[in-house]
């Protein structure tokens, strides 16, 4: 799915990409300064959490509180290597599948990642608008992740 959106309308993008997204670890790439963690916070907030999002820059994750259960928010941006990330225990984060993962750099741990993933990509249109794409492996669940925690409260 592709969508190109004006920066004023990321709640409804952030809508959008919940209805549709199959997997609850989403992986986010894009160049530094494109969106991502501002993509991400309007994801958090359409979640029902009313917790300050920032980037985990240099905390590496964040965790935030929602109606639909915790969210971690991974910046793995700093990690040298993979053994850095589980280290830390990012294989505890990724074996609880009731919590909602939100990756920014995921090619830095990349092979520690399972294969039910989905993928956003942002690259930059203008100084206002982006381009998104969004990329799952749609055959390993049978619906939407958003869906699926809606009917568990």
């Amino acid at each position: 799915m592709d969508i190109d959106y004006n920066i004023q309308d990321l709640e409804s993008v952030a809508t959008r990409l919940l209805e549709q997204i199959s997997s609850k670890i989403v992986l986010f790439h894009g160049d530094m300064g494109v969106g991502k963690t501002t993509l991400i916070k309007a994801m958090v907030i359409t979640l029902g959490s009313g917790d300050d999002v920032t980037s985990p820059t240099f905390s590496i994750v964040n965790e935030y509180e929602s109606l639909n259960g915790k969210i971690f928010h991974f910046d793995m941006y700093r990690i040298e290597d993979e053994m850095e990330a589980l280290n830390f225990g990012f294989e505890d984060y990724l074996n609880d599948d009731k919590n909602w993962l939100f990756i920014e750099w995921p090619e830095n741990v990349y092979s520690l990642l399972p294969e039910d993933v989905s993928e956003i990509t942002i690259t930059i249109k203008d100084k206002t608008s982006r381009t998104l794409k969004l990329s799952q492996n749609e055959l390993l669940t049978l619906k939407p992740a958003y869906e699926i925690c809606r009917t568990q409260k």
